[in-house]
């Protein structure tokens, strides 16, 4: 008995140590044992077993005290009580060292679990966080595209609003233009009109004369 207990209190001591301190694959080898151990009827078995070794402690401590009880009357111990007493005593300290490094152990292997999982809700959260960075400064490269392309379209618009207003201006020296051409064909018309009546009247006055030239000579 004395035997399986140092067996299984150095095989627990073991596991803490691996526990603490990772050495390369041991502890995920270490901690993956610990989550089979507790599924399925491992926990029942473990129960069990703690309850079992409890009673043996019990026992064990009730023996010390029994023993000791006895020497106190007897005033003596014998030899055999003594060993009896000895051996119990181990007993005992065996039996609560590895009930201890049990509760030690599935504390750490818990603690452990929570840890992994802080550590992938970290990571998580720091994707998520580089991710909103990254959307962030996808956001501000648009914003600046589009602050670009507005300020390209305000300046398309400002030059095609020149261009319109310089047109305009040039439509109308071209209406001017033609309103004055106008009046000067007008003019000349006008002109044209009174040379005309001004060859008539001279054609007239000419016929005249000749009249009166033919006249006079006969």
């Amino acid at each position: 008995m004395i035997q399986l207990l140092f067996l299984v209190l150095f095989a627990e001591g073991a596991v803490a140590l691996i526990l603490i301190w990772k050495v390369g694959p041991l502890r995920e080898l270490a901690m993956r044992g610990l989550d089979q151990l507790k599924t399925g009827k491992g926990p029942a078995t473990v129960k069990t077993l703690a309850c079992t070794m409890s009673v043996i402690l019990a026992s064990s401590v009730a023996s010390i005290l029994k023993i000791q009880n006895r020497g106190a009357k007897l005033g003596t111990v014998t030899p055999m009580d003594q060993v009896l007493w000895r051996t119990h005593l181990l007993e005992a300290s065996l039996i609560g060292y590895t009930l201890f490094l049990a509760l030690v152990i599935d504390r750490l292997h818990h603690y452990l679990r929570k840890l992994v999982s802080l550590k992938t809700t970290v990571r998580t959260s720091r994707e998520e966080v580089d991710n909103l960075k990254k959307e962030q400064q996808s956001f501000k490269e648009k914003e600046k595209t589009s602050l670009s392309e507005r300020k390209r379209l305000h300046e398309e618009v400002t030059r095609l609003k020149e261009r319109l207003q310089k047109l305009k201006l040039d439509s109308e020296e071209h209406e001017k233009r033609a309103q004055t051409a106008e009046a000067h064909v007008a003019a000349l018309q006008k002109q044209s009109e009174e040379l005309l009546l001004e060859y008539d009247h001279l054609l007239e006055d000419n016929q005249i004369l000749q009249t009166r030239a033919l006249a006079f000579r006969n």
